[in-house]
């Protein structure tokens, strides 16, 4: 079962030697803890292995006509693929597919010059802008534009959002004893006179994550992992 944020202000408590709130309050540990679960979140995303995918298979289409996808969510931190939702087929949409490529890319400055395509056994492009969250949605720009709606199946990596002392660490892996470590060396730092984080706590912090991103980077034993070759497509 997953450890609660509050479990882990409880075990930092007894590392700092301060089981009932005197010197460190609650909200301050909890702040300290949320800190670190957003670290480890940003190197367990880079480890690319799925942890975090979401499949949006209700909300974002492109309506025809338009060079730019309808409703974006506003919790997107990376975009993982886009495709037809109905791919069936009888569908109208069968061999269409969206491939990512930079806005001033040739291929996608050609696509903006095309008519309007039916949305069949072709190429959408796509470009994403914006600043995306938490500010906000990112604007992802299309071309061609397609001649009839096209509903999408938007597969993405959400962030985080905000987390309270009751939410679940959502960290995969055991990440208690990184978060335990976070949370003393950056609690230490009220009480030292130079406001910094205790060195030894942020080392045992770092071995810990490096353990437990080495224990995340392999996620199934079956097959052995291997690279395409890069021109594979063109063999």
């Amino acid at each position: 079962m997953a450890t609660l944020i509050s479990a882990i202000e409880t075990t930092a408590r007894l590392r700092l030697v301060e089981a009932t709130a005197r010197f460190w309050t609650s909200a301050e540990l909890v702040e300290i803890i949320i800190a670190g679960i957003r670290d480890l979140w940003r190197d367990t995303v880079d480890l690319k292995g799925e942890h975090y995918l979401f499949r949006d298979n209700s909300n974002v289409w492109l309506p025809a006509n338009t060079s730019q996808l309808s409703n974006v969510p506003t919790d997107v931190h990376k975009i993982y693929l886009i495709e037809p939702r109905d791919v069936s087929g009888n569908s109208s949409n069968e061999g269409l597919s969206f491939q990512p490529l930079d806005y001033n890319d040739p291929l996608f400055n050609s696509a903006r010059t095309r008519s309007a395509i039916d949305p069949s056994d072709d190429v959408i492009y796509y470009s994403i802008t914006g600043q995306g969250a938490p500010v906000n949605a990112p604007v992802i720009l299309v071309a061609p534009q397609s001649n009839s709606n096209v509903n999408l199946s938007f597969c993405y990596i959400r962030t985080l959002g905000n987390l309270v002392s009751t939410d679940q660490v959502p960290i995969p892996g055991e990440a208690d004893n990184a978060l335990v470590a976070w949370t003393v060396a950056y609690a230490r730092a009220k009480d030292r006179e130079d406001r910094s984080p205790d060195a030894n706590w942020l080392a045992i912090y770092a071995t810990e994550k490096e353990h437990l991103l080495q224990s995340l980077g392999l996620r199934q034993l079956q097959e052995p992992e291997y690279v395409s070759p890069l021109f594979q497509s063109y063999w």
